[in-house]
């Protein structure tokens, strides 16, 4: 499988823990281990994603400066990023229905 398709939905996956909450990168990649253990990827992936989701206007960014330690740049979803999040229900709905037809298929063909 070629890299880019493994991580297709990294971004449908960065948006759906953006509308839950605002986070850091960090914090976010440590989300998405933590919620999807099947799910592999690395920080260049989620920082990649990131940005070309603040670049076509799905998410925000703001810096914390208030607290100890270095600054960190926080993303929040946007208006726009909720209707991505939308689109990217229905393409996964309609994925799930053809993975279903593909596991009963291949059921039917073991008995």
């Amino acid at each position: 499988m070629k890299k880019k398709q493994a991580y297709r939905h990294t971004p449908a996956f960065i948006l759906l823990f953006l509308a839950m909450d605002d986070l850091y990168g960090a914090a976010l990649l440590n989300t998405l281990q933590r919620e999807l253990p099947c799910y592999h990827t690395d920080s260049a992936v989620i920082y990649r994603s990131l940005q070309e989701l603040e670049e076509d206007g799905s998410v925000s960014s703001y810096w914390e400066t208030d607290i100890p330690g270095p600054a960190k740049k926080w993303y929040k979803i946007t208006d726009k990023g909720l209707k991505k999040l939308v689109e990217f229900k229905d393409d996964i709905e309609m994925r799930m229905k053809n993975l279903e037809f593909f596991l009963d298929s291949y059921k039917k063909l073991s008995k």
